[in-house]
């Protein structure tokens, strides 16, 4: 048997004489990277670019629901929104962990659980993003629009001096 061509699958051998596997069908850590256009001059959301980065890859999201809920209500609401996450075609398994299939997927899913009523925090890719209910949440929210908006921000100072 020759092994110079032979790649190994688990504990299956595929030799010379047979088809490879096509790439979706690949363990993986065979598949090749995916493309980045990645252009330096406009480096833009680092969330974004690192949402294409997980493209094609597994990618692991811990979610913690609120403390006051009931471990059946934490259960109820966990599965409410797998099954939501699958209604918009996003693959997740539901532990107090969502796996998604394709890490590309894993922040409009962030995006929708942030906005649940019974979500505490996710963390993903060692960034946690708190629920907007939460104090915390609604003062990322604040930040975030300040970036967004900083000429709207100055206009607001300025209306806060003048009333002084």
């Amino acid at each position: 048997m020759k092994f110079n061509h032979a790649v190994m699958f688990t504990k299956h051998i595929i030799q010379e004489d047979e088809e490879p596997l096509p790439e979706d069908e690949l363990p993986e850590h065979l598949r090749p990277q995916p493309k980045l256009n990645f252009d330096p001059s406009n480096i833009g959301d680092p969330e974004e670019l690192l949402k294409m980065s997980k493209k094609g890859r597994t990618l692991m999201m811990f979610v913690q629901v609120k403390e006051e809920l009931s471990p059946e209500r934490a259960e109820e609401v966990t599965k409410l929104w797998q099954g939501s996450l699958f209604n918009n075609h996003i693959q997740a398994e539901r532990r107090a962990i969502f796996m998604f299939k394709d890490g590309s997927q894993a922040w409009d899913a962030k995006d929708f659980l942030v906005e649940q009523q019974e979500l505490q925090e996710c963390s993903m890719e060692n960034k946690v993003h708190h629920g907007r209910h939460t104090p915390e949440g609604k003062k990322e929210l604040k930040e975030a629009e300040a970036r967004k908006n900083p000429k709207a921000n100055k206009s607001k100072k300025k209306k806060k001096k003048e009333e002084l």
